[in-house]
This record gives C-alpha cells, structure tokens and sequence, in this order.
C-alpha cells in the first residue's frame, strides 16, 4: 500500500518561512508528477504547485509564485514546499499528491492516484 505523509508544517509569523515536505512511501513514485494544494476553512481546494517526475519542469498557482519552490529528491522519495514571504491567505491545510502516469496537466486540474492526509500552515499577521 503506497502512501504519501506531509509534515513541516506549523505557525509562523507573516513574512516568515516554511519548508514542507512529503516523504513517499510502498513504492517508488520517481516517475510520477508530484504536486502540493492546499485548502482553507470554508474554501475550495485549490492547486498551489506541481513537478514533473525529472524535477526540471516546475508549476505555480499565481498566489505563490516567486514565493514557493517546489522540489524532489528521487532517491528519497521526497517532496518538498519550500514558502518564502507567507503570508495570513497562505494559511490552509497543505496536501501532497501525486499522478501515476506522469502527467502534470491532469495533476494540476485535481487528478491524482495518491494523495496524503494535509499538515496545518498557519501564518499571524
């Protein structure tokens, strides 16, 4: 049984940083595309940014741009978030997902074949 676990997440300060990550596990997810979302109370879901399985092709929602990176490490089955500038709209339960057959458009528009159970981001003003 595959699954993905978020953690990293906590309160910070606006202006702050955080550094998320989504260690893999039950099998390898190298070729698949990776992604994070993220959702606030009494909103929906919404896509916050995705890789490709060779980690060389990076996606963004506008919100974050130039603010999060997203990353991979293969050779742990990771996946990370890093958040620069947060910001009190950043706060939302994060989740990790991922897409089997490697396709970053389907992963983007809500498509996946995993995804973890979300770590808490908070950001005071």
């Amino acid at each position: 049984q595959a699954h993905l676990v978020e953690s990293g997440g906590g309160l910070v300060q606006a202006g702050g940083s955080l550094r998320l990550s989504c260690a893999a596990s039950g099998r390898t997810f190298s070729s698949y595309a990776m992604g994070w979302f993220r959702q606030a109370p009494g909103k929906e879901r919404e896509f916050v940014a995705a890789i490709r399985w060779s980690g060389y092709s990076t996606y963004y929602a506008d919100s974050v741009k130039g603010r999060f990176t997203i990353s991979r490490d293969n050779a742990k089955n990771t996946v990370y978030l890093q958040m620069n500038s947060l910001k009190p709209e950043d706060t939302a339960v994060y989740y990790c997902a991922a897409e089997g057959g490697g396709d970053v458009a389907r992963l983007m528009r809500g498509g996946y074949d995993y995804w973890g159970q979300g770590t808490q981001v908070t950001v005071s003003s």
